[in-house]
């Protein structure tokens, strides 16, 4: 899962209060897409150039292109962003139907708005969706700072020990079209208990990351 956690300390009574909005990509304005490309390079531009890249040209997506998304608008625009996929992955020899969640971001300067908020708006729309499972993945810098804000909350349950396999979005000549990742994977239990979650040592996306 794309993911961007900032490190801002402003103080949250000095905050707009943000309004969410659910939309489907294909609601989403010219002037919508502009305005979150423009978030995201903001937002993803300070963990690395490269990080940033995807979002040139207005794009606001990385890989896979979201099918829905969450966004929270304050005064100063879009503060928060979290998309969603529906797809079937592979864990193990198992076929399973996900929303893979991504692209999730806050701007720098919303800290303590955090990735709960986004999640808890997210978690109904799932369950309209009528899919088992969220599935999302982390880098495991992050490990603490999620078992603190989605794990302990009983929001998700964090699983290591996982590898997933990808292919790029795009083609390169002098790169394998996959790549594998050793990741923490993030499962959201919706329709099914996370029980009913496949034992796997390896994900297969059979397509790009969110």
């Amino acid at each position: 899962m794309n993911i961007v956690v900032s490190s801002s300390t402003a103080d949250i009574s000095m905050r707009s209060p943000v309004r969410w909005r659910v939309a489907w990509e294909n609601e989403l304005r010219l002037a919508d897409h502009i305005e979150l490309s423009d978030f995201f390079r903001k937002t993803y531009g300070p963990t690395g150039a490269f990080n940033a890249k995807p979002f040139e040209g207005h794009r606001s997506w990385a890989g896979a292109r979201p099918e829905l998304r969450v966004i929270g608008y304050d005064a100063r625009g879009v503060a928060a962003h979290i998309g969603a996929l529906r797809r079937f992955i592979k864990v193990g020899d198992v076929d399973l139907l996900v929303a893979e969640l991504g692209l999730y971001g806050v701007r720098p300067d919303l800290e303590g708005l955090g990735i709960t908020h986004s999640m808890r708006v997210m978690y109904p729309v799932l369950q309209k969706l009528g899919v088992p499972f969220g599935f999302g993945t982390v880098r495991h810098a992050l490990k603490e700072h999620l078992t603190r804000l989605l794990a302990r909350r009983g929001l998700a349950t964090i699983i290591s020990g996982v590898s997933v396999r990808s292919t790029l979005p795009d083609v390169y000549l002098k790169l394998s079209p996959t790549r594998v990742e050793d990741v923490l994977v993030l499962v959201l239990p919706i329709g099914r208990p996370i029980s009913e979650w496949p034992t796997g040592t390896v994900i297969d996306r059979n397509g790009p990351e969110l």
